[in-house]
């Protein structure tokens, strides 16, 4: 039974994680789908360009919130160690290639956020302090992602965190630098846009 239960725990992330907030808020906001617009990306960087800075907070919360959800219910109803670790990882990975719009989905990292929050707080915290502090600096959103996540493996051995905690970290950094190569092929070109200071 308790193995069913693990896989119900599974599929449900999976499925939560689907649900694609920045194409649900640029249809409900008019804007149409995000991945034919600006960047193609359905995050919260292409729809503050293309929808403004309300549709970004609300596609950003609604990103946060659902790495948050499965993770906190699936600790309450009892998953720990790697099962909690693979329910997390289901989760980005549904954000990542969502079932209910054809497996395009965001590059996941107010997700992991959002999953790191739920894990383990004061590492999700650091992590966000990064991403603060470069953004703040750089005014570049990728470059931000970048280093915030990165930052997250350091950080995450330093805590002395589990060792599903530190796989599961591992793992979704490797899936961030990847959905993110176009932006550090244009960083390293030079050819990557920062925000203008408003």
């Amino acid at each position: 039974m308790s193995v069913i239960i693990d896989i119900v725990f599974i599929v449900g992330a999976y499925l939560i994680g689907s649900i694609a907030t920045a194409i649900l808020v640029g249809r409900a906001m008019g804007l149409g789908d995000p991945r034919q617009s600006g960047s193609g990306n359905p995050g919260a960087t292409n729809i503050l360009r293309i929808g403004g800075k309300k549709a970004a907070a609300l596609t950003l919360c609604g990103d946060l919130i659902k790495g948050v959800i499965p993770v906190v219910v699936a600790r309450w109803l009892g998953a720990e160690g790697w099962i909690l670790a693979v329910v997390a990882l289901a989760t980005f990975l549904g954000h990542l290639y969502p079932v209910y719009f054809g497996f395009r989905g965001g590059k996941g990292v107010a997700t992991a956020m959002g999953i790191l929050l739920a894990l383990m707080p004061l590492l999700g915290l650091s992590v966000l302090g990064v991403w603060i502090v470069v953004f703040a600096v750089m005014r570049v959103s990728s470059l931000a992602a970048l280093l915030a996540a990165t930052s997250a493996i350091p950080l995450v051995f330093a805590l002395s965190a589990s060792s599903s905690l530190r796989a599961l970290i591992i793992v979704l950094v490797i899936l961030i630098l990847w959905r993110h190569r176009s932006n550090i092929q244009r960083l390293l070109d030079g050819r990557e846009t920062p925000f203008k200071k408003s």
